[in-house]
């Protein structure tokens, strides 16, 4: 290739991550504008806590549910189609939210079953981001660059966490909490039409002429690597849906911050994402290439979960609520330090089924998600609150131990993935 085309590519690939990066940030403005919106939502339409909460879990349930299928269709369709396709799917079902009410659907299933049956379609749509961002940075970068960039790429999910809140109760304030749902769609519409002008499948993809390779579920199954992976990804899981569900009532009711000044302080944690969880993949990438996968991997993976549960349980039991929150807020970051080591072993392992195996992995990160939200409160009322963050420090730590088990470097068990690329 000649050199002068480089800097072309380079500037290609750097906008293809920033718009990763984007669709990241709208992933988590649609996933979090409701529990901000609930407050006006509830009481205009009869809807108890309880009642919430289901609506909250179904959209949990279509995330997790539908990892694997949207890995699968990327690896089979390539990620310009299916997360464009994606990306206008929850952003309609988003812009629906407002109107769930007064569906046809709801004359036979309620308002509460209407609301269930959108924020569950959501999650369908949604499901499909992630392991499409995989997918996208296996066609794209070298093994020695993946890392950094599904850390820039994932990173956008601190970014839209952050901005979330303040700017769905700006949007409620102003305009009604319909109105948020409305603006939170069309930005998504705006993304999808940008990403699928400005991203190309990789030029082997468009031109195959043979039949995708079917995916080797045997050969997942026969490796380690694979189920230390799902189960280590799972104890991440747990300890992030912590931040997502648990923090800023923590801060409130155990801290006793103000609902003001718990908002902004909530957002702590997940700038420290958005901060460290590039990091972590540039960091993964530069030890990767001086000292093979296997470590380059492995340091970023334990370490990160390591420092994730010392900085967790240290402000668990901090008597400084400023101290806590700054401490709390490095573990969150420390947890997505090792998000880039953690989806780019898919990619080592496979990167012609990255997509399907990181959707594999992410299942695991949501089911450990599905049980803190409720075990949280119920460990905090028989053994306080430090307790239950303490347990989820403990949970980050054996995530950590597990990378001792995992070597992406060795392939899928009965000889390498066709595709797969070592340093």
């Amino acid at each position: 290739m000649h050199p002068t085309q480089l800097p072309g590519q380079a500037r290609s690939r750097w906008i293809i991550l920033a718009l990763l990066f984007l669709i990241s940030v709208v992933t988590y403005l649609d996933r979090v504008n409701i529990s901000v919106a609930a407050r006006q939502m509830m009481p205009a339409l009869g809807l108890t806590d309880l009642q919430m909460g289901q609506v909250f879990s179904a959209f949990v349930v279509g995330y997790a549910l539908f990892q694997i299928p949207g890995g699968w269709l990327g690896d089979r369709w390539g990620s310009r189609l299916v997360l464009t396709a994606a990306v206008v799917w929850w952003s309609v079902f988003t812009a629906m939210t407002a109107v769930a009410a007064t569906l046809p659907v709801a004359e036979l299933v309620g308002v509460l079953g209407a609301l269930i049956g959108v924020r569950f379609l959501i999650g369908v749509g949604e499901a499909a981001a992630l392991p499409n961002f995989n997918r996208t940075v296996a066609d794209r970068l070298k093994p020695h660059k993946r890392g950094l960039g599904i850390g820039i790429a994932i990173g956008g999910i601190g970014v839209g966490s952050a901005i979330a809140p303040p700017l769905t109760a700006w949007i409620m304030v102003n305009y009604g909490w319909q109105t948020a749902f409305y603006a939170a769609g069309g930005i998504g519409l705006l993304v999808a039409g940008l990403w699928y002008g400005c991203s190309a499948d990789r030029p082997s993809a468009q031109s195959r002429s043979e039949p995708e390779p079917a995916v080797p579920w045997r050969r997942f199954a026969r490796t380690p690597t694979v189920w230390w992976l799902v189960a280590s990804y799972s104890c991440l899981g747990y300890v992030a849906y912590i931040y997502m569900s648990w923090f800023y009532l923590y801060l409130v009711n155990v801290r006793d911050f103000d609902l003001l000044r718990g908002a902004w302080y909530a957002s702590a944690p997940f700038l420290a994402m958005a901060v460290l969880c590039p990091l972590g993949g540039w960091a993964t990438d530069r030890l990767s290439a001086a000292r093979g996968i296997d470590q380059g991997r492995r340091f970023v993976g334990a370490a990160g979960m390591g420092l994730a549960a010392l900085a967790v349980v240290l402000g668990a039991y901090s008597d400084s609520p400023f101290l806590a929150i700054l401490l709390l807020s490095l573990g969150a970051g420390f947890l997505y330090f090792t998000v880039g080591a953690y989806w780019s072993c898919t990619s080592d392992l496979s990167t012609t089924h990255a997509g399907t195996l990181s959707g594999l992995m992410n299942t695991g990160a949501n089911i450990g998600g599905s049980l803190s939200p409720v075990l949280t409160p119920w460990l905090a009322g028989q053994i306080g609150w430090a307790g239950a963050l303490g347990f989820a420090a403990l949970v980050a730590l054996i995530g950590g131990l597990m990378w001792v088990r995992i070597s992406p470097a060795g392939g899928l068990r009965s000889g390498h993935e066709v595709g797969t690329v070592s340093l």
